[in-house]
């Protein structure tokens, strides 16, 4: 645990040294934190969605299903067979990621957590193919997990929910969230783009709150440059 966790801090450091430079133009071509595989409700097989991030020259990546790790798992073991495989070739960077459902103003947002030591106890129940109960749901207790694992907790889509980002940015900044998603295509247009209003008024909100800029697909589908 020690070992697993010293790795996680250079880890952490790692991507927030990214996310300090994420901007329009990062993703999805240069990052990508928010992607699905067959794991939870996305189409691709886990060697499929690295197949095409190596494809794509991704720098970096997230794998970030519901509630489970086990896409990240074999993504991170294809990964390692793979670079065996091509000593001279570029990879991307892979880290640990989950996506959470969570109460946040007593509506359900996702939280998406990076950077985590898996094995950690405070991330168990969440790491159970379902949403968690009770205290555990509660989005001020799903951050104070991640944190204890070692992670970075950014609040998903900030703009998609029954409440408004104005809203819930502030309330996800008072219970220690990290980041927002503010690279994010709400209309799933094509070719994928952040939408500008949207993305311009959650990064307003991440300045005043001092969080972390993310971006992500939310890939569910056979692209990582789409959403569905």
């Amino acid at each position: 645990m020690v070992v697993n966790f010293a790795r996680t801090t250079v880890s952490k450091e790692l991507l927030k040294q990214v996310f300090q430079r994420i901007d329009a133009q990062s993703c999805p071509n240069l990052f990508n934190f928010h992607m699905h595989t067959v794991h939870s409700d996305g189409k691709l097989e886990p060697s499929e969605l690295m197949n095409q991030a190596i494809s794509i020259g991704l720098k970096g990546l997230a794998i970030t299903d519901h509630h489970s790790i086990c896409g990240y798992q074999a993504a991170l073991a294809w990964l390692e067979d793979w670079k065996w495989s091509n000593p001279d070739t570029h990879t991307p960077y892979l880290w640990s990621g989950v996506e959470i459902n969570a109460n946040l103003l007593d509506i359900e947002v996702h939280i998406l957590a990076y950077a985590f030591e898996s094995e950690h106890p405070s991330m168990k129940p969440y790491l159970q193919r379902m949403p968690s109960v009770g205290k555990d749901y509660q989005a001020v207790n799903v951050i104070a997990a991640i944190h204890e694992a070692g992670g970075l907790a950014v609040l998903a889509h900030p703009a998609r929910y029954r409440r408004s980002h104005f809203d819930l940015i502030p309330a996800a900044a008072k219970d220690g969230i990290d980041g927002v998603e503010a690279f994010y295509a709400y209309s799933n247009p094509k070719p994928w783009k952040p939408s500008i209003v949207e993305t311009e008024e959650v990064q307003q909100l991440a300045e005043e709150f001092d969080l972390f800029n993310t971006c992500g697909t939310d890939t569910h589908g056979v692209s990582l440059l789409q959403r569905l």
